[in-house]
């Protein structure tokens, strides 16, 4: 789930939901290149992981404090209200963004998307972000694209405007994709790209900017996410800013798609590992290599491990975002790399995107 961008890692500004996911849309092609240069060492801490993830003391202690449910309840609120509170000083108009989504069309998007016979596994049932229904609400869904704008000017501070922004950190992403799979793929080129968790289709709609010549599909657990990302793109069609390739919406899991195998050159995961316990992250890995072509490219960005930013956070931050993401620990602690080779991936390569960010990449043999 981009899904990550996601609301917590997920908080630019601007009058509409609409305008502004228009305004951080940054139309960009593929060039060659080899795969980027790492980001200077000093992005990196000193650790393999933040001390308050896994079986560290301090990690143990605030996972006692957040196994007290009246604590829990007050963390969830303090929690949301830092989150909106960050948001609008940033100058993102969140309240005003969820509104306009809530008072839309949206609804009929997800009577036309959603697969009624989906059975969703445990781990998604569980509260996220602050939301007691996770992400199976039209509240969450709805504070998606405020809580995304507002991760990448926390995530980029330099910059200057949402578009800006939205460039630095979505060109990092993708040109890794594109170095990777220039590199490794043998000349194949990118017919089919999957964008799996793809939240309300940000992620979704820059892969299909970046590769306009490709058939993108969106998938996800969500069919409140789905309805916004088909409603948003059907907004932005109306307005005249069609595609040669219309972008394809599927409710599904990304652990068992039911999509054909060897179907797809490119499959992204964008902010969706996090958000997951360690047998679905393998679960979605054997899922991608199924699904790729020979040759083909899967990319995995997300928050990393050894990310100094994230290794420093303050003491009541870091509490307050394991409040709100309960796989944290089984996120940070898992080996993902390591993982990609053993169920099958080759050229395994992993670089920072930014401070708080890597992306994985790998090829299916």
């Amino acid at each position: 789930m981009e899904g990550l961008a996601r609301p917590f890692f997920s908080f630019l500004s601007s009058t509409t939901a609409v305008q502004s996911i228009r305004t951080a849309s940054v139309r960009v092609r593929a060039l060659p290149s080899p795969l980027p240069p790492p980001l200077q060492s000093n992005v990196e801490g000193d650790l393999d992981r933040p001390r308050y993830t896994g079986n560290d003391p301090l990690s143990r202690f605030v996972s006692s404090l957040i196994a007290i449910k009246p604590l829990f309840d007050v963390m969830k609120l303090v929690a949301r209200q830092v989150f909106i509170r960050t948001a609008e000083k940033n100058g993102v108009d969140w309240r005003g963004m969820a509104n306009e989504i809530l008072a839309s069309d949206v609804y009929v998007e997800k009577e036309l998307l959603e697969n009624k016979s989906l059975v969703y596994p445990d781990y998604y049932l569980k509260e996220f972000h602050a939301y007691e229904e996770g992400n199976l609400s039209w509240e969450a869904a709805s504070e998606v694209a405020p809580a995304t704008l507002s991760m990448m000017l926390r995530t980029t501070p330099t910059a200057k405007s949402a578009a800006e922004a939205t460039q630095v950190l979505r060109s990092a992403w993708l040109q890794a994709i594109s170095s990777h799979h220039q590199m490794y793929s043998g000349g194949q080129g990118v017919s089919s790209v999957l964008d799996i968790g793809c939240s309300i289709g940000d992620s979704t709609r820059e892969l299909a900017d970046w590769f306009p010549d490709a058939h993108v599909t969106g998938l996800d657990l969500s069919p409140y996410f789905l309805a916004v990302a088909q409603y948003m793109e059907k907004q932005r069609i109306s307005s005249g800013l069609g595609r040669r390739r219309p972008i394809s919406w599927v409710h599904a899991n990304g652990e068992c798609t039911g999509l054909p195998s060897s179907s797809f050159d490119v499959v992204s995961l964008a902010f969706v590992i996090h958000e997951c316990p360690q047998h679905a992250i393998r679960g979605l890995l054997k899922e991608a290599l199924r699904l790729l072509k020979p040759g083909g490219t899967v990319s995995l960005t997300d928050n990393s491990p050894k990310s100094k930013v994230l290794q420093n956070l303050p003491p009541a931050i870091f509490t307050l975002m394991k409040s709100t993401e309960p796989w944290m620990d089984e996120y940070f602690t898992f080996d993902l790399e390591g993982e990609m080779e053993k169920i099958g991936f080759m050229n395994v390569n992993s670089i920072m995107t930014n401070p708080r960010h890597r992306t994985v990449t790998g090829t299916a043999p």
